[in-house]
């Protein structure tokens, strides 16, 4: 079963420490009037340009528009003017963070610390570069000074949990986990958390935890997806549809929901015409899914359609030569009587 949306830990971080749970708005996020224009904050900066937080205004601009070169050199120049406000440094360390520089980020939130010894926020942004290197004894150490500065803080309960899941430790985990969505109960990723590690062992309370997310962000696909890979593994199929359906609501070209449903509906339903359809939308969506070319393909097999089988197999190959089920595919091809090795 391929799973394209399970994501690597450091996509996971990047998320959490630009926009995590638990984070609050820095006190200089607003300024008084500040310009919706390119063109007015240039005008701005130009009659202020000793301003550090004119140049923080247009670095936010930038982020917005996805022009992170922009936006970090902007927070380097409010850095260089004010280079004793940590809040411009944890800024800039962001947006590094975002821009996958971790050695850059890492400096920036040392300095950070340096300045603002009580910053609990930096603490905790640089607690998660430590979980991205698997620094997991310095990463707990940031985490636990946070919480001597606030022992209520969502997120550092978060990453706690975090940190105990890669250890292994999963009733600390979900202790963690649990204490972090008590102190904030909007915190979405902690729900997202506590469902993984239930659907692991499956356990129903997934559901719950999934269904928890689901009422924090009902267009996530991120949530319906983890919901239907539960049903799906767990026995209950019609539930996994209506997952999968809700994604191709919300995202018409996610090729992983056309490609579930299809799965569903040849392996656990044995309907391989109706799965043929759903893996030929998912191909249309991701030409390069050499997963789907393999199940199409698998369809056209078990209806006896052999020469189809085999151009599917074939395709997948091309996409992923080293992908043994399409081999092994091909290799079944040629018992049945298909000319495969001369074609190849």
């Amino acid at each position: 079963m391929c799973d394209l949306f399970r994501s690597a830990p450091l996509a996971f971080a990047l998320s959490m420490l630009a926009c995590g749970p638990g984070s609050k708005t820095p006190d200089h996020a607003v300024t008084q009037e500040v310009p919706t224009t390119l063109a007015e904050l240039d005008q701005r900066i130009l009659s202020d340009p000793r301003n550090a937080t004119l140049y923080a205004d247009r670095a936010r601009f930038h982020e917005g528009r996805d022009s992170l070169r922009s936006a970090v050199n902007d927070w380097k120049r409010a850095v260089s003017l004010d280079s004793t406000a940590a809040r411009w440094r944890i800024a800039l360390a962001d947006l590094y963070y975002r821009k996958v520089d971790l050695p850059n980020a890492e400096a920036q939130l040392n300095s950070a610390i340096a300045i603002a010894p009580d910053s609990s926020d930096a603490r905790l942004k640089l607690a998660e570069i430590k979980l991205v290197k698997q620094e997991f004894a310095e990463a707990m150490k940031l985490v636990n000074e946070a919480l001597r500065l606030d022992d209520q803080n969502p997120k550092a309960y978060f990453l706690k949990g975090w940190i105990h899941a890669e250890a292994g430790d999963t009733a600390l985990a979900i202790s963690s986990y649990q204490t972090a969505a008590e102190r904030d109960r909007d915190m979405y990723q902690a729900y997202i958390a506590l469902g993984l590690i239930h659907a692991a062992k499956s356990d129903p309370l997934a559901l719950q935890y999934y269904n928890s997310a689901i009422e924090l962000r009902p267009q996530s696909v991120e949530a319906w997806y983890d919901k239907g890979m539960y049903a799906q593994e767990n026995g209950q199929d019609s539930l996994a549809m209506v997952c999968y359906s809700k994604i191709k609501e919300i995202d018409p070209k996610n090729a992983t929901a056309w490609y579930n449903t299809g799965y569903v509906l040849l392996e656990h339903l044995d309907r391989p015409a109706e799965a043929r359809k759903e893996f030929s939308q998912a191909i249309a969506v991701l030409p390069t899914y050499a997963q789907a070319y393999y199940n199409r393909g698998l369809t056209f097999e078990l209806e006896g359609q052999l020469d189809s089988a085999l151009l599917d197999y074939r395709q997948a190959l091309v996409m992923k030569p080293d992908f043994d089920l399409p081999a092994e595919g091909l290799e079944r091809l040629q018992r049945k009587g298909v000319r495969v090795r001369q074609s190849q």
